[in-house]
């Protein structure tokens, strides 16, 4: 995946993102139960590649959604606003915060980091987590991450920046 912008209008971004990939676009649980990857209330182990990329398409469709403290919608939202809403769309429930999301799931190495994995930060010179991102590219040893910045809503950034290199704090897998 690749994502590139240009200038358009003085002070307007488009955004445009381009995915190679084979499998069919999975943004909802209903499109899921119609590819047969989600079945009795539970995606089947076998396709959390789907199901991460399902999510991962569905966090995309809020890019250039504007920062909202506590937001979930595409007027505004949070980091955790925008993980929230994106994993509810195939019913798997966090909790509203980066802090709690930060307990949920199983914490991995970041050398194991997957597509789908949530990536957390301790920004701001913070002690405890108050950041989380969806990963949706790994490059050697670069995480790219979708995720709400307060200057900039929702965008993609990477773990080569500086400031999420030096306040990288864990990696969570939600999925199987």
């Amino acid at each position: 995946m690749s994502v590139k912008s240009f200038l358009i209008l003085l002070g307007f971004v488009l955004v445009m993102v381009s995915c190679k990939t084979s499998s069919k676009i999975i943004t909802s649980k209903s499109e899921a139960q119609k590819s047969g990857i989600y079945k009795n209330d539970s995606f089947t182990k076998n396709n959390s590649k789907q199901l991460s990329e399902g999510l991962i398409r569905k966090g995309l469709t809020f890019l250039g959604t504007p920062y909202r403290a506590g937001g979930t919608t595409k007027t505004g939202m949070d980091c955790s606003g925008l993980i929230q809403v994106t994993f509810n769309e195939f019913d798997i429930a966090l909790p509203r915060t980066s802090t709690a999301m930060a307990s949920s799931g199983k914490p991995i190495k970041k050398s194991e980091a997957q597509k789908g994995d949530l990536i957390f930060f301790k920004t701001n010179g913070k002690n405890s987590i108050n950041h989380v991102g969806l990963i949706v590219e790994i490059v050697e040893n670069e995480i790219k991450f979708l995720h709400s910045s307060t200057s900039k809503g929702v965008m993609i950034s990477s773990t080569k920046e500086p400031y999420f290199s030096q306040s990288f704090a864990q990696i969570n897998r939600i999925l199987n």
